[in-house]
């Protein structure tokens, strides 16, 4: 890595700053280097260790050829003695507490540090809790804030707000939370009707005001109405009702999906072949393509929970089961996390029974992945950068929702999308076994297939020359340099 990254004072100069988790740096490193492609000079904000973690995977090797963009670090919390010991992070709730007590000086200091001024800074939604915002006021410099996820994910933790405003949260004590009331359809948001309770983020688990995971959503939520511009990672034909509700409550939305689709573009055309590495905090094994290439096209059903979701030992085996005896080829990520509080040690007959037809890997190029042709399906959690990457490979999908927008992007998935099927949240090896074999080789499965094929072709044209993720793109860099 170039050791002094020259940036352009001539250039309007962004900065970056993702909240600290794979699926929101990955995205947000895909925006900084395409507004970088554009000609702005880019700063991006990683913390120690995950800037450690990002260079021991290779996940910075292109920046040798790319002018005008630097990475800073601010501290997490975790003093490591050897690089071993990046592989473990802190937990969510130790790593959110320590950078809303210590980001905001850190960030001062960072900006103080810069040779060249600040134009703007390109701020993730959940990050407004570390007072960026107002320590880019006090310095004078706008922000924009960037929800690296679609539509209904923002529309839904934006309810917190609208809910409180209608006096239905926070609940006054447990017994308010019955069936009845997570089953309230919400019917003031265009392209999601039908929405219940139940299915937005994690609102409706808090009790009380002062409850400091309530207060954060709520703050999340009020800080999209102090902003003059919004990104939003999807493509506007995907949530068209929605994303023009969205336009006729905030003043400047800009949806700029699917970004993997505008780097993938740039490479092709352009004669420097520009590196359009995939970003990882994980060492990617190179063993599951070279598995994958045996496999006879949608042959494979892939298997992958995301970098934070946790689950029980139980249901690890129950998945596992479900998933050996659909007698379907899969590829499962099983990271060493996975497990919540406790070692991934699978049973030996499980072990046994999965070696016949699955391939177990701790990471991969899940784009790669999912771009290849043996692969039919994805048994996923529903985080947005997987469901968003799985449309833009025209993969059909199986969910199994954990936390955050994961349940909503769920529920549009298989009501307005079209593309997909949802597993019960008490995971049951049966139910795994049909849903894959109804992926996979079942008429629905074909149908839902056939969607996502037609999804694919509409997030391409997104991103062609006259697309409107590609001229809101344009919009933004346009708007940066004239700030």
């Amino acid at each position: 890595m170039n050791p002094l990254p020259i940036i352009d004072q001539k250039k309007p100069h962004v900065l970056f700053v993702p909240y600290p988790a794979q699926s929101h740096i990955k995205c947000m490193l895909k925006l900084a280097r395409l507004l970088n492609h554009k000609g702005l000079s880019v700063t991006f904000i990683n913390t120690q260790t995950n800037q450690k973690r990002l260079v021991k995977s290779g996940g910075t090797r292109w920046l040798d050829n790319t002018p005008n963009f630097q990475f800073k670090t601010v501290p997490d919390g975790l003093p490591y003695a050897t690089e071993d010991d990046i592989e473990h992070t802190q937990t969510v709730a130790e790593l959110w507490s320590y950078m809303g007590t210590n980001f905001y000086d850190s960030f001062l200091d960072v900006v103080s540090g810069l040779e060249t001024p600040v134009t703007c800074v390109v701020c993730d939604g959940f990050m407004t809790y570390t007072n960026t915002m107002l320590a880019a006021e006090k310095l004078k410099i706008p922000v924009i804030l960037f929800w690296t996820m679609a539509a209904c994910g923002f529309m839904g933790f934006y309810q917190v707000k609208v809910l409180m405003e209608k006096g239905l949260v926070p609940l006054k004590d447990e017994s308010a939370l019955t069936d009845e009331y997570l089953d309230m359809e919400i019917d003031w948001i265009p392209g999601m009707e039908g929405l219940r309770l139940r299915e937005l983020p994690e609102i409706m688990r808090y009790l009380k005001p002062e409850d400091p995971a309530f207060k954060y959503l709520l703050e999340t939520a009020q800080a999209a109405d102090n902003v003059s511009h919004i990104i939003i990672h999807t493509f506007e034909e995907l949530e068209d009702r929605l994303v023009k509700g969205i336009k006729s409550i905030f003043p400047d939305v800009y949806t700029v999906g699917p970004l993997q689709l505008h780097l993938n573009q740039i490479k092709e055309k352009e004669t420097n072949n520009m590196d359009v590495s995939y970003y990882s905090l994980w060492k990617e094994e190179p063993e599951c393509i070279q598995w994958l290439q045996s496999k006879e096209p949608n042959s494979v059903v892939y298997v992958n929970f995301g970098s934070i979701a946790v689950m029980s030992l139980q249901e690890l085996v129950e998945f596992g089961w479900g998933l050996v005896n659909s007698n379907i080829y899969f590829l499962w990520i099983i990271r060493t996390d996975l497990v919540d509080g406790e070692a991934v040690v699978l049973p030996q007959e499980l072990k046994d029974a999965m070696n016949e037809k699955g391939f177990v890997a701790s990471w991969c190029s899940q784009e790669e992945v999912l771009n290849h042709p043996a692969v039919g399906g994805f048994l996923t959690h529903g985080g947005w950068g997987s469901v968003i990457e799985s449309l833009s490979a025209g993969v059909p999908m199986i969910c199994w929702p954990v936390a955050g927008d994961q349940q909503v992007n769920c529920r549009q998935m298989y009501k307005e999308w079209e593309v997909g099927m949802e597993i019960e949240k008490n995971v049951k090896r049966d139910e795994v076994e049909k849903l894959v074999r109804v992926l996979m080789e079942g008429l629905e499965g074909e149908k839902m297939r056939k969607k996502a094929i037609e999804w694919k072709k509409t997030a391409e044209n997104a991103v062609s020359s006259n697309g409107l993720s590609c001229l809101d793109i344009e919009k933004l860099v346009n708007m940066i340099i004239n700030l």
